[in-house]
């Protein structure tokens, strides 16, 4: 028989139970788990020579949360609501058991408690928490669109009380030993050797077996209820906080705010009813099996380089150089050396690669003034970083990455450049957004050594890098690719050759949809607030501000001299040429663009927009604005899967969630499609390409699919398990 929870009684009639899940990485709620510890319970309650129960678990997780995976899997075998609730109930009930079945029980939390194993340890009449870093409590079920459904929601508010109870719910704040006892969630904090000793210590003044909340007279800190002006106060903030950061779209805040009034306001059984029932209400809801699925379960097996050829050897980056000291060159350099590596950066100028060197000064500056690094580790890092502007000091390199210009010519004139100095060994990369990997690879002497390593801005905020394979580009640089992004600890997709790749083509498709919308005369500001509505970060005029529109400009223009007689129009062309080439407003680095950018104020839409495009008498609706800025990149990313530019419906997902901000709780591009229903998807599509043009028209390929019923992550289970 599989044992979980390890049970060892001492002679004073201690019981220790320590947790330890077999075959996990971590320790994580079980239902195998929860049957142990109810069947304990039974024991405890039976044995007279049992005075209480330690809990306490091995290394450094006592219990990190509620095995995710088995929450995914209860929504795709169609659980009924009933069973949503009873799977929320059942822990609760074992739980409540604990705290009254008449026996003290101490948790020793040795590491990490987050969710259900937090929930399990406010069931505890005495909490102690190891004095680590590694040490951390918490509620982060909001982040992956559920609540707390094992009393988290109940026994904090009647802990803490409603006005501090709301954040930690409400934000999945994640916290350390020190802030914890502060807030009064555990009641000492000791060195992790110690905490099993110090519970014993309590045990043996004969507590009393009781929580606050079951005492007579027993009231909510600060009161609940409409009637107390504090609990109001907090339940009408976070009302509208959460309206001002979701729009309504995360189903959970909702939730956990309405348990928490409701809750709050009846005896402890009941609440933990009202619980429940809004437990089962998102476990049902596609939100929290998109964020699940893609941010949990898919980003972990990216992370864990799922697409990684197998037959190539583990491989490490002891030395990189990066080609080019601006923004990106920069910040792939800072990320290379916080990794451990030591780093070349070059450029034609020793002024601009000192600056580049010194964009990674500027960012611990910022870090250290908020605390989030030291002296120490800045010195460290920066004493990484060589800049240079001699190509035979690349001489070593395991990895050469070129950032530099937008340019066909200058990126293949570097590259030629640093082929001629490194090693034979060594991989040559390309940190290109646009140009295929493919047509800068003929260039070279060592095409199979060459690939696309494709980093996101700024690339020390950015977690996503797309890994790009050229026809010519081998297993081998596939694998050490892959290898060099997990050190930098970031998140790869694979991509396969073609302009634009995956992430900016799409993401082309929605500034490009923005900007088809101003010129047919829809309003700005319910283009870019419709967009946000939607939950994209920013608006499509906004984010090409932000990226500059002479970038997209020079890209469209570098293409069309690539394509010649075969480039086709892209749908923001004119546009752009009218902003850049005309009007001379290229963007928020030049202070003007789509908005105005005066100093000391916020940014504006620009006030000319409306003369150059007139609005329209008669202004759509805000929810067709969303459908077409939404719609238009979940098509796109169908098409790029069909091309086979993304081999994997969950790399999709993954990259347009991380890669450009689409919204979460959608789950990504694919998801979106499939939780709307692909047939639905298809024919407002096919509505769309009737009033707007073909750019919505949906393939045969996709027709095709729908007809049959068949969605895109049925497919990623078969590819799976192949």
């Amino acid at each position: 028989m599989v044992t979980n929870l390890y049970v060892d009684v001492d002679s004073e009639g201690f019981a220790t139970a320590t947790v330890r899940i077999p075959d996990r990485t971590m320790n994580v709620l079980t239902t195998e788990f929860i049957a142990e510890l109810s069947a304990l319970l039974d024991r405890v309650a039976k044995d007279a020579s049992i005075r209480g129960v330690i809990l306490t678990a091995e290394g450094k997780t006592f219990i990190a949360g509620a095995d995710l995976k088995e929450l995914v899997e209860k929504y795709d075998q169609g659980m009924t609501p009933d069973a949503a609730f009873e799977f929320s109930h059942a822990v609760s009930r074992v739980f409540r058991r604990m705290e009254r079945c008449g026996k003290p029980f101490v948790a020793a939390i040795n590491g990490i408690a987050l969710g259900g194993g937090f929930e399990l340890c406010l069931a505890c009449h005495y909490r102690l928490l190891a004095d680590t870093s590694a040490a951390v409590v918490g509620f982060p079920e909001v982040k992956v669109g559920l609540l707390p459904g094992a009393g988290g929601t109940q026994r904090t508010t009647r802990l803490l009380g409603v006005e501090k109870a709301l954040p930690l719910l409400l934000e999945g704040t994640h916290v350390k030993p020190a802030d914890a006892l502060k807030l009064g969630l555990v009641h000492a904090v000791l060195p992790a050797a110690a905490l099993i000793e110090a519970a014993k210590h309590w045990l043996r003044t004969a507590p009393d077996a009781v929580q606050p909340w079951d005492r007579k007279g027993y009231r909510v800190p600060g009161g609940a209820g409409m009637n107390t002006p504090n609990a109001l106060n907090s339940f009408m903030m976070a009302s509208a906080q959460i309206t001002r950061k979701t729009f309504h779209n995360y189903p959970a805040p909702i939730a956990i705010v309405a348990s928490v009034f409701e809750g709050s306001q009846v005896p402890l059984d009941a609440a933990l009813r009202i619980e429940s029932s809004y437990f089962a209400t998102l476990l049902l809801d596609p939100v929290s099996r998109n964020l699940i699925r893609t941010t949990f379960i898919n980003k972990g097996l990216a992370d864990k380089l799922a697409r990684r050829p197998t037959s190539v050897p583990p491989s490490r980056v002891e030395k990189i150089g990066v080609l080019g000291a601006g923004m990106m060159g920069a910040g792939i350099a800072h990320v290379s050396a916080r990794a451990g590596m030591q780093v070349l950066l070059l450029d034609r100028t020793q002024e601009l690669a000192d600056r580049g060197k010194a964009y990674s000064s500027n960012v611990f500056a910022s870090e250290i003034a908020r605390g989030r690094a030291t002296e120490q580790l800045a010195a460290a890092v920066l004493a990484r970083i060589e800049s240079t502007t001699d190509y035979s000091r690349l001489k070593g390199c395991d990895l050469v990455i070129e950032a530099v210009f937008e340019s066909r010519d200058i990126k293949v004139e570097v590259s030629r450049q640093a082929e001629l100095a490194i090693g034979s060994e060594a991989l040559l990369a390309s940190n290109t957004s646009t140009l295929p990997i493919t047509g800068l690879a003929l260039a070279l002497t060592r095409p199979a050594s060459f690939i696309g390593i494709h980093f996101f801005s700024p690339v020390e905020k950015m977690a996503l890098v797309e890994v790009i394979v050229g026809e010519m580009t081998s297993e081998q640089a596939i694998a050490r690719a892959l290898d060099y992004v997990a050190q930098l600890k970031k998140t790869p997709i694979v991509v396969r050759d073609g302009r634009g790749f995956y992430a900016n083509r799409v993401f082309g498709s929605f500034v490009y949809e923005g900007m088809a919308m101003l010129a047919e005369g829809i309003a700005p500001a319910l283009i870019e607030n419709a967009a946000c509505m939607a939950g994209m970060p920013m608006g499509p005029l906004a984010i090409s501000d932000e990226v500059t529109l002479e970038l997209q400009w020079n890209v469209v223009r570098q293409t069309e001299r690539d394509l010649g007689d075969s480039f086709a129009k892209p749908l923001g062309y004119d546009v752009l040429r009218k902003f850049v080439v005309e009007l001379q407003r290229p963007g928020r680095r030049y202070g003007k663009g789509f908005y105005d950018y005066p100093q000391g104020a916020p940014k504006q839409l620009w006030g000319g927009l409306q003369d150059h495009y007139p609005l329209l008498v008669e202004q759509p609706d805000v929810v067709e604005v969303k459908r077409r800025l939404l719609h238009v990149q979940a098509l796109e990313s169908a098409r790029c899967l069909e091309e086979g530019v993304i081999a994997h419906p969950a790399d999709a997902d993954l990259g347009s969630v991380l890669g450009w901000g689409f919204p979460a709780y959608t789950g990504g591009v694919l998801s979106y499609i499939d939780t709307l229903g692909l047939r639905r998807f298809v024919a407002e599509c096919a509505e769309l390409a009737r009033q707007h043009g073909s750019r919505f028209e949906p393939s045969e390929w996709l027709s095709a699919r729908a007809a049959a019923g068949q969605d895109f992550h049925q497919v990623t289970k078969i590819m799976s398990a192949a």
